[in-house]
């Protein structure tokens, strides 16, 4: 359940917090006294997206935090699924919020947007206008259906799609398949010719490599002579290195008596007089066997030509040209066994096609039994809610293809007059009675388990008299079971409360700030009276309140 939220510099709202009860939890208040703010406060700590508008003071970040207490072991291992470990049974849902940026942590752990609203469809469901507009959408119909058969549906749709999938490549190949045997012949001769192409040219892998570093040696044999002329000139020549050790030597040796350091000396120029002499020798040699061979030269150029134009053509290096010649050699063997490739590929697609109908024959059982199961359902719920002599049931019709959901198609349809044939929901429901069915299917899921807290916004939206004491006695029904937060205008509503919280605006130093606080007894008869009789609360407004409060309570010890 919902158990606190915390709200700071957001909108109208300076600071508050809510501590919200089991039951049933009302929030009134004028309007525009901020009631939206707290549910878009929600969103937002939901990963909805955020924008520097929210902040009440610009200079000054906004806060929201949520903090759900989860009971339910299949609850924590979803979450656990979801890499999130409830601590103390908690979960701590918080977004900052400046005017660069926003930061969403998940029990203190930095998160992004989405995985913020993942555990936040686990935790919690918010039913709102656009909500019960969604109704118009029949796509939603079936989700709904499938929503109320989850137990018996499990997994099955995963492998629905999973098993649509793999029909959809093999189908896709196999169209293709059909296409090339009709031109095959003349692919056969393209892939000749390209086979043929790559192998005569006896590529090896690396082999481009070393011939790029052959090449640039030939190329520049003049220059690389030059250089090392210059350089066994200036180490063997007259005058050059060599000589000065050799001098240099004959000087230490002519000390070596004198000073003991000398030795160590006469030894380092030995060593160098060695290195060098070697080097020189080495050197030498090198030039002396170096030649430059013309027709090597253009033997490497050539070989380079044509490795870099089957390059070109086939990848980027020898080894995608060669993986390219392997692709080229099967799609040849398998032209040349084409029939019988064409027959093994069908045979696959009979077998997918097979799978596929078995999996949706099956999703589409549960569906039609599960529909009949939701239509009794929602009869009985829109008969509490003031849908008299109503009926209710889902048309399921089969598609004639398959889709990665099956191959069922379906809308809602009703008839909320007695004689009247049952037609499509979205073509005869009102505003308010939308809002109604929606609450029906809402309590019905409800009775399914899963999530623990339902958030109502605009289930009020128009209604009155008797059909709104019914929407107040189903939710004070649902939450027996489930703790249910109503953003309501309704005294009916309001008055089947477990705990409620008035919203204020008022005008601080100049300023609109709105302000939650708690109603206790005489607070919750004087916010209901307000409720009943707008500016002015006469005697009878109380009286009338009262009773109300008491009616609530009595409905509530006897259902």
């Amino acid at each position: 359940m919902l158990a606190s939220l915390h709200v700071k510099n957001l909108a109208l709202i300076d600071e508050e917090e809510i501590i919200f009860s089991k039951g049933l939890n009302i929030l009134s208040g004028e309007t525009g006294a901020g009631k939206s703010i707290i549910l878009g406060a929600l969103h937002l700590s939901l990963g909805d997206k955020s924008s520097k508008d929210f902040l009440r003071d610009s200079e000054s970040e906004a806060f929201v935090e949520a903090v759900y207490l989860i009971n339910d072991e299949a609850t924590k291992e979803a979450l656990r699924d979801l890499g999130v470990e409830p601590y103390d049974d908690e979960v701590i849902m918080s977004r900052r919020i400046t005017e660069s940026r926003s930061v969403g942590k998940i029990n203190g752990e930095q998160v992004p947007a989405a995985k913020m609203k993942e555990v936040g469809d686990l935790l919690l469901d918010i039913y709102g206008q656009k909500e019960h507009q969604s109704l118009l959408n029949t796509k939603r119909h079936m989700e709904l259906l499938d929503e109320f058969a989850k137990d018996e549906i499990g997994d099955l749709k995963t492998q629905v799609a999973e098993s649509y999938k793999a029909y959809k490549n093999l189908m896709a190949e196999y169209e293709e398949a059909k296409q090339s045997d009709v031109s095959k012949e003349r692919e056969i001769v393209l892939l000749d010719h390209e086979i043929n192409e790559i192998e005569s040219a006896n590529l090896k892998v690396g082999e481009d490599e070393e011939l790029e570093e052959e090449y640039k040696r030939l190329s520049n044999y003049s220059r690389i002579m030059e250089y090392f002329g210059r350089a066994h000139e200036a180490m063997a020549g007259d005058g050059g290195v060599s000589d000065a050790i050799s001098s240099a030597i004959s000087d230490i040796r002519y000390i070596e008596g004198i000073d003991e350091r000398a030795s160590e000396f006469l030894a380092m120029l030995n060593d160098a007089d060695s290195i060098i002499s070697d080097f020189n020798r080495e050197l030498s040699s090198y030039m002396s066997d170096a030649s430059f061979d013309a027709g090597r030269y253009n033997e490497v150029e050539l070989r380079l030509n044509e490795i870099n134009r089957l390059k070109d053509k086939y990848g980027a290096t020898i080894e995608l040209v060669l993986e390219e010649l392997q692709k080229r050699q099967d799609k040849k063997a398998k032209f040349e066994s084409f029939d019988e490739y064409l027959a093994e590929l069908k045979a696959k697609v009979d077998k997918a096609t097979a799978e596929l109908t078995t999996l949706c024959d099956k999703l589409s059982d549960i569906r039609k039994k599960k529909a009949s199961e939701l239509s009794t359902k929602m009869k009985e719920a829109m008969s509490d809610l003031n849908f008299l002599n109503s009926e209710f049931d889902v048309d399921i019709r089969r598609l004639d293809h398959f889709t990665a959901d099956g191959v069922d198609e379906g809308e809602f349809v009703i008839c909320t007059n007695p004689g009247e044939p049952l037609r499509p929901l979205k073509d005869i429901a009102s505003g308010g009675e939308m809002s109604r069915i929606m609450l029906a299917i809402k309590t019905v899921l409800a009775s399914k388990g899963g999530i623990d807290t339902l958030i109502f916004d605009e289930i009020d939206a128009g209604i009155s008299g008797r059909t709104a004491q019914a929407v107040s006695e189903k939710l004070s029904t649902v939450a027996n079971a489930h703790q249910v937060i109503c953003i309501t205008h309704l005294p009916q509503i309001a008055a089947m409360a477990d705990t409620h919280f008035l919203i204020e605006k008022n005008v601080e130093n100049g300023h609109t700030i709105s302000g939650i606080k708690k109603l206790y007894d005489d607070e919750n008869v004087e916010e209901l009276a307000r409720m009943l009789g707008g500016s002015v609360i006469t005697e009878a407004v109380m009286n009338n309140a009262k009773e109300m409060i008491e009616l609530a309570q009595k409905y509530k010890k006897e259902s």
